[in-house]
């Protein structure tokens, strides 16, 4: 049996049903890749995709992703709270059943390439694939943007890309390829206008300041919800899991004198991370386990 991955593309369009499921079709129409969901989020103007398939097909399935990202985003035109970088911004791949990283590493490098010398996007490796220790963490030169890479691709060796043109394409920026454990993008919303508490509380919990182990953190305020939202990647959920950082946010938001309105679980989460009680305890409304699990999803893929 070929080795199972989950690839995850982020798409900077989270607004047009259209365009996402045109994204999905290009990538779907190779057998063997299955949808497992998708979250559009207009507020961060960003869509996340979870995939499945054979390690071969699922290559496959990410050059034809970022093609299609690549036709229908123009990023001179794109506002969202999110940073981006390129149409098709990050495209990680997850070791599932009977793959290990090696697998996902070498997928990564696979899509990357060609999709460096198909498109002419420029693509940068991070993660377990990183060619260099300085793109471990997507963070390092995903921050400076669409924008900021515009004169950074081409003139500074910091920002060499791994595969393809040395600059960035002119509408859709630059790809990132990864390899990676599997990633909980997990958010709790604030009855609070206040944006500074959730940048605050984000700041606390978050690594690389000094908070918890494998947890990325950022603060957002909600125009549609007009609620304040902690907005987290939990990169190791069991070094750091869904109950700590709710439990955390929660009892420092209490601090300020702010209630938790409700959790969010964007795309999937393994069965280990989280059941039913545990939905209930962090206040994550309508959970699913058939439709927010991801082996539930990948039993109903046959």
């Amino acid at each position: 049996m070929a080795p199972l991955l989950e690839f995850v593309p982020n798409f900077s369009e989270g607004k047009s049903r259209d365009v996402v499921d045109a994204l999905i079709g290009a990538m779907t129409a190779v057998p063997g890749v299955k949808c497992l969901g998708a979250e559009l989020d207009p507020n961060h103007h960003r869509s996340v995709i979870t995939l499945a398939g054979p390690a071969d097909a699922v290559v496959e399935a990410a050059v034809r992703g970022a093609a299609a990202a690549q036709q229908r985003i123009d990023l001179r035109t794109h506002k969202g709270e999110h940073k981006r970088m390129g149409a098709m911004d990050v495209c990680p791949f997850v070791p599932l059943a009977g793959a290990v990283m090696a697998d996902a590493v070498a997928a990564a490098k696979a899509a990357g390439a060609r999709i460096g010398k198909e498109l002419g996007l420029p693509v940068f490796l991070y993660a377990e694939a990183c060619a260099r220790e300085s793109r471990r963490v997507l963070g390092n030169f995903r921050n400076k943007e669409f924008e900021g890479l515009q004169a950074l691709v081409g003139t500074d060796p910091e920002f060499a890309p791994d595969f393809g043109p040395a600059h960035m394409h002119a509408t859709a920026g630059a790809v990132a390829c990864g390899a990676r454990k599997f990633l909980i993008a997990y958010n709790v919303n604030l009855h609070t206008k206040d944006v500074q508490i959730a940048k605050d509380i984000a700041k606390a919990v978050r690594e690389k300041d000094g908070g918890f182990k494998k947890v990325q953190a950022m603060g957002f305020f909600l125009d549609d919800k007009q609620l304040s939202q902690v907005s987290m990647n939990l990169l190791d959920y069991e070094v750091t899991s869904i109950r700590t950082v709710f439990d955390a946010v929660a009892k420092m938001a209490g601090e300020k004198g702010v209630k938790v309105a409700e959790s969010e679980l964007v795309g999937l989460a393994p069965a280990a991370a989280i059941d039913a009680a545990l939905a209930k305890h962090i206040q994550l409304p309508k959970f699913d386990a058939a439709e927010q699990v991801v082996e539930a999803k990948l039993a109903a893929m046959g």
